[in-house]
């Protein structure tokens, strides 16, 4: 038996598999995003330890996890600073986080976000850890003196299982990894006005392994553990996205978008993110778009409905959601994918006296499905796609995404591919011939209507449109 952890954003999933890949247990514990004032979004680190400690040692009462391996993936981005022990100096600042967009714009307007770009082939948005490193040494100074590690959220539940300090190639890469080379940038770092903090960043491994030594998992103490990748390479490796041009569409509280590329272009508008592989030569162009299940929810909400009524609600709708249309960046840290603008706010068009709850629903999961072709376009996308996340449990939105792209849609029959990815990372990493491909999640295909595809093209290019004329509105928002 082999044990995955995904640490999310509002809940941690541990999962065991069978030696031919095959999920037989789960356990899961809801995890609190604290919101310490407008735009702020932080984790209690040493809560998201226990979590781990709490879904691991539940699987191990039960008899179901004697791992072979237990391997940890987590979400990405954000900033965790932990002292020598892995122990936090201040609360975990999340991927969510837009405190720093005063200094983002700033380094916008002046070309260093560009020019880090060019170096690392990675866009920088508020909650990357760039800038909310330069976020709290502008806020809190003192803070730094007192890390040791500028760490991911996986990196600090594997410092605290086993003691090992260390990154992996996928969470590295945002934003001051040199995908060349595979060490950090000093010169994007001093562009930053980080070239003094650079001993904060972890080394880089390909892929961590270290021994299990904290006993209140419940697990056999010397363990083999595994960190990483972190969740987006980790979904693309468990759903066997691997072949050149080849997306997954992460349809989860961002909308997620990853194509598998073997090239380097940074010539390019700087947008999205290039992520290390732990495959040579092979690195997956992601657009992690703000954009999300998050959005749908809180229409949802506003609305007085619930995610158990969203099959009833787009049959109610027809396509085009009687002329209805959304732009929908809610997110208060702005967009960060295909393009990066930290005053992008949502818009709905279209509103009549006649429009119904329906209608704004369906609305919304439309412009959602054109972000994802935005995403797609952007990362290069030639071949097949497959799509996983909470979202695509849904098959009338999986529906609507297919016909937005007007290509089949490959979904993933298991439910936690970023916890299989890090299981298939770790057992490689442990022993490179311990997997096959009976560990890659099934798939099943879901074809696109002609009919409709064809209208949602329409669609698609008046969402293009409707972006360009929003940016100058966003660059001049409403007093508040």
């Amino acid at each position: 038996m082999d044990v995955g952890v995904d640490v999310g954003t509002t809940v941690t999933k541990a999962v065991v598999f069978d030696d031919e890949g095959r999920q037989v247990a789960e356990a899961s514990r809801p995890t609190r995003l604290v919101r310490p004032g407008p735009g702020r979004f932080e984790h209690d680190t040493d809560e998201i330890v226990a979590s781990v400690n709490e879904v691991l040692r539940e699987l191990a009462s039960s008899g179901a996890a004697r791992p072979g391996v237990l391997a940890i993936t987590a979400q990405g981005d954000g900033l965790w600073l932990v002292d020598a022990d892995g122990r936090p100096v201040r609360p975990a600042i999340s991927w969510l986080d837009a405190r720093s967009s005063p200094i983002l714009e700033r380094w916008t307007s002046e070309g260093i976000a560009e020019d880090v770009f060019r170096r690392s082939g990675n866009r920088m948005f508020p909650g990357a850890s760039g800038p909310l490193l330069a976020a709290v040494l502008a806020e809190e100074p003192d803070v730094l003196g007192r890390a040791q590690t500028a760490a991911y959220c996986k990196d600090v539940v594997m410092q605290r299982l086993t003691g090992v300090r260390a990154t992996d190639v996928s969470d590295a890469s945002a934003p001051f990894l040199d995908p060349r080379t595979g060490h950090y940038d000093a010169d994007a770092l001093a562009a930053c006005g980080l070239g003094d903090w650079q001993h904060l960043l972890a080394p880089v491994e390909v892929g961590p392994v270290g021994e299990l030594r904290d006993a209140r998992t419940g697990l056999a103490l010397g363990t083999r553990v595994s960190s990483g990748p972190y969740d987006l390479p980790a979904a693309a490796t468990g759903a066997g996205v691997t072949e050149v041009g080849d997306a997954l569409l992460t349809v989860g509280t961002t909308l997620a978008c990853q194509v598998v590329t073997q090239e380097l272009p940074v010539d390019g508008e700087p947008a999205g993110l290039f992520l290390g592989t732990w495959t040579p030569g092979t690195w997956l162009r992601a657009m992690p778009a703000m954009v999300g299940t998050a959005a749908l929810d809180r229409v949802l909400a506003l609305v007085g409905l619930g995610t158990d009524q969203l099959a009833a609600l787009l049959a109610e709708s027809p396509a085009g959601a009687r002329g209805v249309t959304v732009l929908p960046y809610l997110s208060e840290a702005g967009e960060r994918a295909p393009f990066v603008d930290t005053r992008a706010r949502g818009s709905f068009d279209g509103i009549d006296l006649s429009t119904t709850q329906a209608d704004l629903v369906r609305a919304t999961c439309e412009g959602i499905a054109y972000a994802a072709r935005h995403c797609l376009e952007a990362a290069g996308w030639s071949g097949r796609v497959t799509v996983c996340g909470g979202g695509a449990r849904s098959t009338e939105w999986t529906q609507i995404l297919a016909d937005v792209l007007n290509s089949p849609l490959h979904t993933t029959e298991a439910s936690q591919v970023a916890a299989r990815g890090a299981v298939i990372g770790a057992r490689r990493a442990v022993d490179p011939d311990s997997t096959g491909s009976e560990w890659i999640a099934e798939t099943r295909q879901l074809d696109p209507d002609p009919a409709r595809a064809a209208f949602y093209d329409e669609g698609y290019a008046h969402y293009l449109r409707r972006i360009e004329l929003a940016r100058p509105r966003w660059a001049d928002p409403a007093p508040r």
